[in-house]
C-alpha cells in the first residue's frame, strides 16, 4: 500500500505517522519533494493524506482509493468529481472551536477587548467602565447549526445560565428548522453564533442582520463566506449591532484595508479557533486511526460528500 502525505509534518511527526500505520509498502511526504515528484507519486498512490492543491487532481490519480483531509472544512474541493471515499477531520477541532467562540462572547460582554485596548494605551478608567459590562447569564442565544461545534457551545453556554436554541434543516437536536421562524426569533435574541459550513453561502445576509435585535452580538466560527461582511460592518457602524466575534472572515488573511481591523467592537481570533499546543500530534493520531481502518477494510470515520458540503 503506497501512501502520499500532503500535510506539512516535521521529522518527529513524520516518524509518528510512519510508525503508526499498518500494512504500508511505501510512504512519501510532499514537503520533502518537488511538485513534479509529488505528482508522479500521486499517480501511483493508494491513499492520500492531507489537503492537496486543487489542481493536483487534474493529474493522474487512478490508483487512489481513499483520501483523508487534514481539515474539517473542504469548500475549495466542492467542484471536484472524485469517486473514492473521502474523510475530513470530523469533530476533531469542535471543542476548541466552541471554546474560542464562547470565550470571545464572554470577553465581549465583560469588556475584556476594551480593557486590553486601554492597557495598550496605559489608560485607566476603573469604575467608569463597570456600567458598560454585562453578564452572559440569562442571554438568549441562537446557534446556527446543530453539529459538533454547536453542541459543545450549547453545553458550555447552558452551564452559565444562557437560553440556547440550535438551527438545522432536519437534525432532531435543533429547535428551529426554517428561515422564516429563525428571522422571527432573531428579534428577541441577544447573540447569534454561526457554525455553518461553506455550502451555506451568505446565509447571514443583509436581511438576516437587519432582523437581528438592536444591540445584539454576532459571532462566527463556521466559514467566512456564510456572512455578508459588508452588511455586518455597516450594522456595527450604525449601532444596529453591538459588535462581533469573528474567527473566520470572507478573505483570509484579512486584507489590511478591511475596516474590521480597526473596529473596537470587533474581536478577531484569526481562524485560530481549532488550535491547540498538541494539534499536530493529535492530528497525526487521527490520520493513523482512519488510515488503519481503511487498510483493515473497516468502516472509515467522518466520510464526507464534496458536492453536498458535509
Amino acid at each position: 500500500m503506497k501512501i502520499l502525505v500532503y500535510t506539512k509534518l516535521d521529522a518527529n511527526a513524520q516518524k509518528q505517522l510512519t510508525d503508526g500505520l499498518d500494512k504500508i509498502e511505501k510512504i512519501d511526504f510532499a514537503v520533502n519533494l518537488t511538485e513534479t515528484a509529488t505528482l508522479k507519486i500521486l499517480s501511483e498512490a493508494d491513499v492520500v493524506i492531507g489537503n492537496t492543491p486543487v489542481n493536483h487532481w487534474s493529474n493522474a490519480h487512478e490508483n487512489v482509493k481513499f483520501w483523508q483531509l487534514d481539515s474539517a472544512g473542504f469548500d475549495q474541493y466542492q467542484e471536484l468529481n472524485l469517486t473514492f471515499p473521502i474523510a475530513n477531520m470530523g469533530d476533531y477541532y469542535a471543542r476548541n472551536c466552541a471554546e474560542t467562540i464562547v470565550t470571545g462572547l464572554f470577553s465581549f460582554y465583560r469588556g475584556i477587548h476594551t480593557l486590553i485596548n486601554l492597557q495598550g494605551k496605559q489608560k485607566w478608567l476603573g469604575s467608569k467602565i463597570r456600567k458598560e459590562l454585562q453578564s452572559i447569564a440569562g442571554k438568549n442565544i441562537i446557534i446556527l447549526g446543530a453539529g459538533a461545534i454547536a453542541l459543545f457551545a450549547k453545553e458550555m453556554l447552558l452551564g452559565f445560565g444562557c437560553k440556547v436554541k440550535l438551527t438545522a434543516r432536519k437534525n432532531p437536536k435543533a429547535d428551529i428548522f426554517n428561515r422564516e421562524d429563525l428571522l422571527k426569533e432573531l428579534a428577541h435574541t441577544d447573540a447569534v453564533i454561526n457554525t455553518l459550513p461553506g455550502s451555506a453561502d451568505k446565509f447571514a445576509n443583509k436581511d438576516f442582520i437587519e432582523a437581528m435585535k438592536h444591540g445584539s452580538v454576532y459571532a462566527n466560527v463556521g466559514r467566512g463566506n456564510t456572512t455578508d461582511e459588508n452588511a455586518l460592518i455597516n450594522a456595527i457602524e450604525t449601532g444596529k449591532l453591538a459588535g462581533a466575534i469573528l474567527d473566520v472572515t470572507e478573505v483570509e488573511p484579512l486584507p489590511i484595508e478591511s475596516k474590521l481591523w480597526k473596529m473596537e467592537q470587533v474581536i478577531l481570533t484569526q481562524h485560530s479557533g481549532g488550535g491547540d499546543e498538541n494539534e499536530i500530534s493529535g492530528k497525526v493520531n487521527h490520520f493513523i486511526k482512519n488510515a488503519n481502518k481503511y487498510l483493515a477494510g473497516e468502516k472509515i470515520d467522518d466520510i464526507i460528500d464534496l458536492k453536498r458540503g458535509y
